[in-house]
């Protein structure tokens, strides 16, 4: 699923409601059991988001291997 805008909108004022019950903009209902598992969710939307910008704009982050020889 591709997160959104407007999904990190609804569980910021959720969490801000203290309502543990969101709906996001497909249409999914999610009942999460504390403010820690909704803080996690946030945190998960929030770096989605984040990465589809920052592909949307060219940047693109590679990791590269650092190896020595035993030798």
């Amino acid at each position: 699923m591709a997160w959104t805008q407007s999904d990190l909108d609804t569980i910021d004022q959720r969490i801000a409601e203290g309502v543990k019950r969101v709906t996001y903009a497909d249409g999914r209902t999610i009942e999460y059991q504390s403010l820690d598992h909704m803080m996690a969710a946030r945190k998960v939307i929030l770096s989605q988001i984040s990465i589809a910008a920052a592909q949307g704009a060219g940047m693109v982050r590679r990791r590269l291997a650092a190896v020595k020889s035993g030798f």
